[in-house]
């Protein structure tokens, strides 16, 4: 089933990059904005409760699809750049292991512990 998943999440990312070539912006630019929502790991810094918070903000696919709509229902690129990237970069993430993170501590996801084998 974990591969499944993971091919599934490869799917999502290779969605994400199609989505982006429709874009006007440079490739760089994808690449330089790939990690950029792992900024949502700070929330660590003041406790468990407000990392998971903030670490699930920036990593939620729904979220995600949202910006990226509401960027095409505005007529605004960067929005849609937004929604991409965010996108993009759970759907990585996840492949690796690393889901929405449940409260008791950054290593319980969704998907399991990290680091725990199956």
């Amino acid at each position: 089933m974990r591969t499944t998943l993971q091919l599934e999440e490869l799917a999502m990312l290779g969605l994400g990059i199609y989505l982006f070539s429709l874009t006007s912006f440079s490739w760089w630019l994808f690449l330089a904005l790939f990690l950029v929502p792992d900024i949502g790991m700070l929330g660590y810094l003041i406790n468990n409760k407000t990392g998971a918070l903030t670490y699930n903000i920036f990593h939620h696919k729904g979220l995600a699809v949202l910006l990226f709509l509401a960027g095409i229902y505005v007529s605004n690129e960067l929005v849609q750049l937004s929604g991409i990237i965010l996108f993009s970069h759970a759907s990585f993430d996840r492949i690796l292991g690393y889901g929405l993170k449940l409260e008791k501590g950054f290593k319980f996801t969704h998907l399991g512990e990290i680091g725990k084998k199956d």
